[in-house]
């Protein structure tokens, strides 16, 4: 008798894979594609591999509590922490979770934003030089957030106007800053260097750059083409954890972290100061010089304006700029 070969019906793929797969279809980073895929691991092994949907608001309670007491963590992290989860369930299970009653929030520590004067920010550019140092300037001059300037990309700096436009800013946003004329002729010449490192990938057929939210398929010739290459690209190719080709990436943000703690140290600054530092101190000089708030709130993207106006406790000397008695003696 002949036998017939039923085929094996194939296997649903597991949950993780379904969570990154569905964070691909809507065009989530794939910083935050391996945030939320670590956060959905931690939850399913802190409640002893019971699959999710076994769980619910409870579970979620529980764990997120966890996160803040027993863990000690930042309330961003725990929020995160609750995104991912709440992607999970919404997005992946389908389940709509009810509202979080129980949950021990982590404390939202109330800190003033490092800022400083603007001597100390000469001494730290008069100690970076290179690409390093244009980056640099290039985030205290328009106020840019790190990985702002680490994704530039060619078309989006504007020299006729004297613009920078921001793509995908925090939360998806679009912003256009100022491209300050200090900074003009350092750029001109980094990018005619950058064209010629463009030109050699052009040859070795390694050109290709990745685009977002699906760009490469509707216009396929994009990822090769010199508008969309990366201002600041890596040293090296890397290959792409999604898409599996090997090309150059933009360049690791961790290095410039590491030139600006280095200049900081060298200038003998007894403030922690960081790439982000640049940004704080670029929103409060424009507010000493006379510029309005919602000037300073549109050109650093923020939602709303009360995100600005932690700049106005950090303005004028002394606290709150108020002169001591002591000196008036």
């Amino acid at each position: 008798m002949d036998t017939v070969n039923t085929p094996t019906p194939p296997t649903a793929p597991k949950l993780l894979d379904q969570v990154t797969e569905r964070l691909r279809t809507k065009h989530y980073s794939i910083r935050t594609e391996k945030q939320y895929v670590q956060w959905v691991r931690r939850y399913i092994l802190f409640h002893g591999k019971r699959h999710p949907r076994e769980m619910g608001a409870v579970e979620v309670e529980a764990f997120l509590t966890h996160l803040a007491v027993d863990g000690n963590v930042a309330s961003s992290t725990q929020n995160q922490a609750l995104a991912a989860l709440l992607f999970l369930y919404k997005e992946v299970l389908g389940i709509q979770l009810p509202w979080l009653d129980n949950l021990t929030r982590a404390k939202r520590p109330s800190r003033l934003p490092t800022v400083l004067s603007r001597e100390e920010v000469q001494a730290i550019m008069g100690r970076m030089e290179g690409v390093y140092g244009l980056m640099a300037r290039l985030l205290y001059g328009t106020g840019m957030r790190l990985m702002e300037c680490v994704r530039l990309r060619v078309k989006d700096v504007d020299f006729g106007r004297g613009e920078i436009m921001i793509r995908d800013g925090k939360g998806g946003k679009d912003r256009v800053t100022m491209l300050p004329q200090a900074l003009v002729a350092g750029l001109r010449d980094h990018l005619a260097r950058r064209r010629t490192l463009y030109e050699d990938d052009l040859s070795k057929g390694k050109a290709n750059v990745y685009l977002p939210d699906a760009l490469a398929v509707k216009y396929p010739n994009a990822p090769s083409q010199w508008a969309w290459q990366y201002v600041f690209p890596s040293g090296s190719f890397s290959r792409d954890p999604r898409s599996g080709q090997e090309r150059r990436h933009h360049i690791d943000e961790k290095l410039l972290q590491r030139a600006v703690k280095r200049a900081v140290d060298a200038a003998s600054l007894n403030k922690p100061a960081t790439p982000h530092t640049l940004r704080h101190s670029f929103a409060t000089h424009l507010l000493e010089s006379g510029y309005d708030i919602r000037t300073v709130q549109e050109l650093l993207g923020h939602k709303d304006v009360a995100t600005t106006m932690i700049y106005t406790h950090v303005l004028n000397r002394g606290g709150k700029g108020v002169v001591s008695p002591l000196d008036r003696l």
